[in-house]
């Protein structure tokens, strides 16, 4: 912030992790303490991504090779990033994303083909922005599959794949957070109120600890 510019957020996490919630839960409590916020989401986030955002996570697993769901999420976030999150980065929001890059980097990348080099070329000449600090809330696999499959709404292609590709995701974010200190990793287990109290410690940006 100290640049004049705003913040950048993401959240990542498996199917099922709770990550979601807990980026809405951040983006109540930032705005109650006056600050902007824009809550976005990927793919999506903008008029272009979300046409994009129905054809990826909607219908058969294999509708699309890994290598053609990497253009596509890459052309997702390019419109997204032009549209919103510079935009609101320029004003001095603080911009909080539920998936962003590293989301490719593990589903794509490592989890679904030896494909990380061509994601990280892709993002490096299209996107060339990572976050400020991304939360990654951790979860058991299986919890986190039976979590997804359980909720209501359409975007179920990803689910479909099954308990295997949890696990490679899992170890994937797992990775990234060891090699990247941007990444801060929460807990994932617990309900709501508990999980955001450790999500709130590990934000002292935000959240002084009690005295």
């Amino acid at each position: 912030m100290s640049t004049g510019q705003g913040l950048f957020l993401s959240f990542e996490g498996i199917d099922g992790s709770g990550k979601s919630t807990q980026a809405r839960r951040l983006a109540e409590a930032l705005r109650a303490q006056g600050l902007e916020v824009v809550l976005t989401r990927e793919p999506g986030g903008s008029p272009g991504a979300e046409e994009i955002r129905a054809l990826v996570l909607n219908g058969d697993p294999d509708r699309w090779s890994a290598e053609t769901e990497i253009l596509l999420f890459t052309a997702a976030r390019r419109d997204h990033l032009e549209r919103t999150i510079r935009p609101a980065l320029a004003r001095g929001a603080v911009v909080i994303c539920d998936r962003f890059a590293d989301s490719t980097r593990v589903y794509q990348g490592i989890s679904r083909g030896d494909l990380r080099a061509t994601v990280d070329s892709l993002h490096a000449l299209m996107i060339g922005r990572e976050p400020d600090i991304t939360l990654l809330i951790d979860m058991d696999p299986e919890e986190g599959l039976s979590r997804a499959l359980g909720r209501a709404g359409t975007d179920t292609r990803f689910e479909g794949f099954g308990s295997d590709l949890q696990k490679a995701m899992r170890k994937g974010f797992l990775d990234l957070a060891a090699a990247h200190e941007r990444f801060r990793v929460i807990d994932g287990k617990g309900d709501i109120d508990t999980v955001f109290t450790r999500l709130s410690a590990a934000l002292p940006e935000f959240f002084k600890a009690p005295a």
